[in-house]
């Protein structure tokens, strides 16, 4: 392996065998973009229109009347959160995290529920939790039906939340009629659903007020960005709490296509999402990114990680004790990955290689979402052919 920027200040490198995990850096980011970050940071722009021009590009690629970068899809829940509490209400911008007299409560279906409901609670929600765990008990039961979300929905609702993967019930389009019929806006979580690239306009075909892609992951940009594609009247909230609003009314001069001066009122006060604030330098990168993506081959890239994910089997499928199989794109990923399955002895387990490959230098990460089931798993979407050889090499030397 070169040597690398990370070994020059003493930090362990780390070979990405799991995918586009935020904990080692997410995804490759496009040289192109990394390119435009570099001349970005050379010079200035004003944020807001940056962020105008993100959000035309957004409007383009998904269809919706609007969108928004933030620091992160995880940021952009939190500010989607904020935009369905506050609407255009001034006052209740400032007053949010406190939501006291404001409709707060975000419907949530239970087996949607995950650590990123911080997102929505920072800014203010309350999460009402609605559903059961009977489908895994084998009853022929939903987890959540539509009416447990429907009775759910009062006064005091702000939003219904979806979390999106290719297994998530009740059917989002369901879950959207039923909102809004109550006139309730839905917020969907689809951080990593990309690709398909057709995702970017499915949510708003169906009907979702609010979607959170992330921008660090298959669009490769800068890992701390994402963005949000959306009605309008939300995104505007979204920016009049988000940008840097220190600025005398009659110098204030935002672009018209993010904020809507006088149906504002004022000046909002520094919102709930300014210290989720995106630099230039990280607004140009995820536009650049953001184009190339619509531009890359999608089934030719897909192909790629299928060939990778073939050869990283077939080179440890003469080992034995060992089973492995390759699991179907789309299933729980957005490409095929390698589930290996150790025989489990005094010295191996899927735990034990798991924990000393991160152990070693460079540290190899493969996946460990299975490891009550003995398995985990690789991932062929951030490595390398160079990068996967060596994967190979060190599993079978733990492996064997």
């Amino acid at each position: 392996m070169a040597d690398s920027v990370y070994e020059r200040i003493g930090v362990p490198d780390v070979i990405n065998a799991t995918g586009t995990k935020t904990r080692i850096g997410g995804s490759r980011i496009r040289p192109a973009a990394a390119e435009a970050m570099c001349e970005a940071a050379d010079g200035f722009a004003r944020i807001s229109d940056l962020q105008a021009r993100a959000s035309e590009l957004i409007q383009e690629v998904t269809g919706a009347q609007a969108g928004y970068v933030c620091s992160g899809a995880s940021a952009c829940l939190t500010l989607a959160a904020a935009a369905t509490i506050a609407g255009n209400d001034l006052a209740a911008m400032a007053q949010l995290p406190d939501t006291e007299g404001l409709a707060d409560e975000i419907v949530v279906p239970r087996t949607h529920r995950t650590g990123y409901d911080h997102a929505y609670r920072i800014a203010g929600a309350t999460i009402v939790d609605v559903g059961t765990n009977d489908a895994h008990l084998g009853t022929g039961a939903e987890n959540t039906e539509l009416w447990e979300i429907d009775a759910a929905i009062t006064e005091d609702t702000a939003a219904v939340a979806y979390m999106q993967k290719s297994y998530s019930r009740p059917p989002l389009e369901d879950v959207v009629e039923i909102a809004h019929e109550r006139d309730v806006p839905v917020i969907v979580d689809a951080a990593a659903e990309l690709p398909p690239v057709e995702n970017l306009e499915r949510f708003v075909e169906m009907g979702v007020d609010l979607v959170a892609f992330s921008g660090g992951k298959a669009i490769r940009g800068p890992q701390t960005t994402g963005f949000l594609a959306g009605r309008e009247d939300l995104i505007r909230s979204v920016a009049a709490q988000h940008l840097d609003m220190h600025a005398a009314e009659d110098a204030w001069v935002p672009p018209s296509e993010l904020l809507d001066v006088d149906a504002l009122g004022g000046v909002p006060r520094q919102g709930i999402g300014r210290g989720m604030k995106v630099g230039k330098e990280e607004l140009v990168g995820l536009i650049t990114a953001l184009e190339l993506f619509l531009e890359e081959d999608q089934d030719e890239r897909l192909a790629e990680w299928q060939r990778r994910a073939e050869t990283i089997a077939e080179g440890l499928s003469d080992l034995d004790g060992v089973e492995t199989s390759l699991t179907e794109a789309g299933k729980t990923a957005v490409t095929p990955e390698v589930v290996v399955s150790p025989e489990t002895t005094t010295e191996t387990s899927a735990t034990t290689v798991v924990r000393e490959l991160r152990e070693e230098t460079p540290r190899i990460y493969v996946g460990a979402d299975d490891l009550d089931r003995n398995q985990f798993t690789v991932n062929p979407m951030c490595l390398t052919d160079e990068e996967a050889d060596y994967v190979i090499e060190r599993l079978r030397d733990h492996l064997g």
